[in-house]
């Protein structure tokens, strides 16, 4: 099985480039602050080779880092190399798969904005096989059914004794698309309404009613860590996905969740919806 660049050492190098660009050093500049070369600091910053958490822990000082950074950036160097539950599927998964479950199963809190189907974590089994089955490319039921298992093992995170904070905006087309059949759909409908009622998920409907709003261009979800400055922003696009990291871009997606949450329904009136929408199936 290849090893693959886990998600911690992705967001290590980006964030000891973003705390030494911060401060205004070179590569050189740093390594000679902590006794280290220019190609070691390089190194730690591309992803390249393992890591030491001790010179980690000696740049992050240069660097002037808050203690807060300095803890959550060290975590990150000391567990750099743990492999996730899915590693064994390591090599039949494509790349941003990978990462997107190293993001799932280390965050802190999740904000879901669905404008086309219910978000992974709160699919029912029917449901994501009648998605799978809907790819444009035929899948064999083998490989359907692989995918689906893959799908409701990542839905365990919701189950563990402090799960990740879930919140999700669902566009009313989401709860209105008859995805397999009208069973499925009330089955998936009869989910949501579970997890509204849960104390870590938080579940609200933009209304068509609301027009135009501030995440027309698609889909997303912002995962969220024990630090601000490792927050990543997934958009999944149907010929590939992006992850972002960079502040700016943090900031527009956060903005646009906020907007969102500022249109969308409240918790009861969301599930009023939901449970008028099933009952017309």
């Amino acid at each position: 099985m290849s090893v693959r660049t886990t998600t911690r050492r992705r967001q290590l190098g980006a964030m000891m480039r973003k705390l030494r660009a911060r401060k205004g050093l070179t590569l050189e500049d740093a390594g000679r602050l902590v006794g280290v070369s220019k190609a070691t600091v390089s190194r730690y910053e591309t992803q390249a080779g393992p890591v030491r958490w001790i010179v980690v822990e000696a740049l992050c000082r240069e660097y002037g880092a808050t203690d807060a950074e300095r803890r959550a950036v060290v975590d990150l160097a000391k567990d750099a190399k743990q492999q996730g539950w899915w590693s064994s599927f390591a090599d039949s998964i494509p790349e941003s798969m990978n990462l997107l479950l190293t993001l799932e199963d280390e965050a802190v809190h999740e904000d879901h904005f669905s404008c086309v189907y219910v978000p992974g974590l709160l699919q029912t089994r029917a449901y994501n096989t009648a998605l799978q089955k809907a790819n444009e490319v035929p899948l064999e039921p083998e490989e359907i059914e692989r995918l689906v298992n893959i799908r409701m093992k990542r839905q365990e995170i919701l189950r563990r004794p402090k799960p990740p904070r879930l919140w999700a905006i669902l566009d009313e087309s989401v709860i209105r698309r008859v995805v397999g059949s009208p069973a499925t759909m009330n089955e998936q409908l009869g989910r949501l309404l579970e997890a509204n009622e849960s104390p870590h998920i938080t579940l609200q409907v933009l209304p068509f009613a609301k027009g135009a709003h501030a995440a027309a261009l698609g889909s997303f979800v912002t995962f969220g860590g024990k630090e601000p400055a490792l927050d990543v922003v997934y958009v999944d696009f149907h010929t590939g996905s992006l992850f972002l990291e960079k502040e700016e871009e943090l900031e527009r997606y956060r903005l646009a969740f906020e907007y969102l949450r500022a249109q969308a329904l409240d918790m009861e009136a969301s599930s009023s919806m939901i449970h008028r929408i099933r009952q017309e199936l």
